[in-house]
């Protein structure tokens, strides 16, 4: 294992100290997919790292509270980290759709909102404007974390999250949610380019929001996004400092949910895994490689708590 690496900035660096001094005060959020687990051509394929839940389980006893906030839903990030039965993850909590959802190890259940009307009233328009910009896809869907089937849509029903199609552009159904991936089309950024404009109108239409990301682009109720999540659970857990750790667009507002935290007194650390998304690593005060090195700063970091 090697040294704990230092932040490049001076708020960060009192972050990190912070936490170091006094980690039983501490909260330490991660996003799931680009930062505990790699980025895949196929989401339903994505998993945590090897390194990441042992260096959880090391860490979580040491620090107030260990929690993931994705835009997953929560029952499937649960599944895909082999997060539900580790030991010293028992109080493990998993915000899943930006914090619409939550699962708590501590229980085993998830407790999640009515769906938002506009998102079906939504995906049923879908083939149809994707079939319009020359992307025409097949529908999959996503297993119902409240009832833990997979459900129909008005398309047709795929026990996968995720179908190709002819293109290479496919449609995630999350439940709460759905997204358009580009990344195997067959030039996945013109795909994304061509498909934004419209994404966006069609969420206007309904009430929603559209959140692009890496080759991804994603419609949700609005309201809901990491920053207000991870705001109430600071709150909520009494945190002293808090670390967040993500990769993309969507952890923007986290991060700056942190920025206000600090100017309230809270230290904070942003650590950034990767550097695909300069949005996001040009505010980091840590930028990580990627999910490897994320569960290997983990595992350093449990290892220097547990000294003090």
């Amino acid at each position: 294992m090697g040294p704990l690496p230092s932040p490049s900035t001076p708020a960060g660096t009192h972050g990190l100290t912070a936490l170091l001094a006094h980690p039983a005060g501490a909260i330490v959020a991660l996003d799931f997919d680009g930062t505990l687990a790699e980025i895949v051509p196929d989401p339903e394929q994505a998993r945590a790292h090897p390194r990441a839940v042992p260096a959880l389980a090391a860490l979580a006893p040491h620090v107030a509270s260990i929690v993931v906030i994705t835009g997953r839903p929560a029952e499937l990030a649960v599944k895909f980290g082999g997060f539900a039965g580790v030991p010293g993850l028992d109080h493990l909590v998993v915000l899943g759709h930006y914090g619409a959802e939550r699962w708590d190890a501590a229980t085993g259940t998830v407790r999640a909102p009515a769906p938002h009307p506009g998102v079906s009233a939504a995906r049923a328009e879908l083939p149809a404007l994707l079939d319009g910009a020359g992307h025409a896809a097949t529908q999959g869907t996503a297993q119902d974390t409240t009832q833990g089937t997979a459900q129909g849509t008005a398309q047709g029903t795929a026990q996968d999250t995720a179908q190709d199609t002819a293109q290479g552009t496919w449609i995630e159904d999350k439940g709460q949610a759905f997204a358009v991936h580009t990344r195997r089309a067959a030039d996945p950024q013109a795909a994304f380019d061509t498909l934004r404009a419209p994404l966006a109108a069609l969420a206007t239409r309904h009430g929603l929001v559209l959140e692009p990301g890496r080759m991804v682009l994603e419609l949700r109720p609005p309201g809901v996004d990491k920053g207000v999540a991870l705001t109430k659970y600071a709150e909520e857990s009494g945190a002293e400092t808090v670390l967040y750790a993500g990769d993309d667009l969507g952890d923007l507002p986290a991060y700056a949910a942190v920025d206000t935290l600090r100017a309230k007194g809270h230290p904070g650390l942003l650590v950034c895994s990767g550097t695909e998304v300069p949005e996001l690593s040009a505010r980091a005060d840590l930028t990580l490689p990627g999910p490897a090195a994320v569960a290997d700063f983990l595992a350093a970091l449990a290892q220097a708590v547990s000294r003090t």
